[in-house]
């Protein structure tokens, strides 16, 4: 349940929609299976068992995205299509032209399809109502932005950007290593890649590797900046910043079995738990980072 890759955005302080509202508008859009034609369907989907499409828990949101994709592979059309023009150039004794080769692709799609299998997968994003955020648990922008795309379109006046700060991540990385001094409320770990600012991009990688010597020192003064760096946040939550200002990897340390105690009754209860003890730590966490790369960019 606990969110792994966390991108993040922002809410504008005007943005005031209730969650029943928002409920309501993304019913509209809910998860259908794929149709006979369709290679992908997207749409809503519970974030917690066959509840509603937004969980809500006092000023926390959870949403998820899903989507239904047919399988079938290029590679199967191509072949079934190169078929085809095999016989066709059989009985006709010539070749078939691009134009005719790519109508035998779509027809063999067509007839396909209908019998192709389906998977699916989801993507879930926490709203802080409260602190303004929006967090998209992905791990590539292209699919935080198609969760944000699917609900600007439930939500056409959805007001949130991308995450800026003063300082960028990739800058306060490599000062908070090179003085071997981070940010109150964090300590570095072990896990570190570089990379060169030249056309070349030269990288090094450091995995469970102290990162306290000379060599790293070196690395840096020879012009080499931080890209990925594995941190922990107050003992609680590690993870791995990188200049994009990603939150990978994110881990929390413990923080549901030494506070949760004795096993909930039930997978519902155990959610809520879970849920409310994220959120809170999630919430001080974000802040925290804001602080630590100087705040966020003034607005012009």
């Amino acid at each position: 349940m606990l969110l792994k890759n966390l991108i993040i955005y922002r809410l504008a302080k005007k943005w005031s929609l209730k969650s029943d509202d928002l409920e309501k508008k993304l019913e509209a859009q809910a998860l259908q299976p794929c149709g006979s034609f369709e290679m992908e369907s997207r749409g809503w989907l519970p974030p917690q068992g066959e509840h509603r499409l937004v969980y809500t828990q006092a000023h926390h949101w959870l949403l998820m995205l899903g989507v239904e994709q047919k399988l079938l592979p290029a590679s199967v059309i191509r072949q079934a299509a190169k078929d085809r023009a095999t016989q066709i150039t059989a009985q006709l004794g010539r070749p078939v032209g691009r134009k005719q080769m790519r109508d035998l692709r779509d027809q063999v799609t067509n007839e396909l399809l209908p019998r192709a299998l389906s998977k699916r997968a989801s993507t879930r994003a926490w709203i802080d109502t409260k602190g303004r955020w929006l967090v998209v648990d992905a791990g590539a922008d292209k699919k935080a932005e198609e969760f944000v795309d699917a609900l600007r379109r439930a939500e056409e006046d959805f007001p949130c950007k991308r995450l800026e700060t003063e300082r960028s991540p990739g800058s306060a990385m490599t000062r908070w290593l090179a003085s071997g001094n981070p940010p109150a409320g964090f300590t570095i770990d072990q896990d570190l890649e570089l990379q060169s600012v030249d056309l070349a991009k030269s990288t090094i990688r450091y995995t469970r590797h102290s990162l306290e010597g000379k060599e790293i020192r070196d690395h840096i003064a020879s012009g080499k900046t931080v890209i990925r760096l594995g941190m922990t946040w107050k003992d609680k939550i590690t993870f791995v910043l990188t200049d994009e200002l990603h939150v990978k990897r994110v881990n929390f340390v413990d923080i549901i079995r030494d506070e949760t105690g004795e096993e909930a009754d039930d997978a519902d209860e155990q959610f809520d738990i879970d849920f409310a003890l994220m959120t809170g730590e999630l919430s001080l966490f974000l802040d925290d980072l804001a602080e630590a790369l100087d705040g966020e960019k003034a607005k012009d």
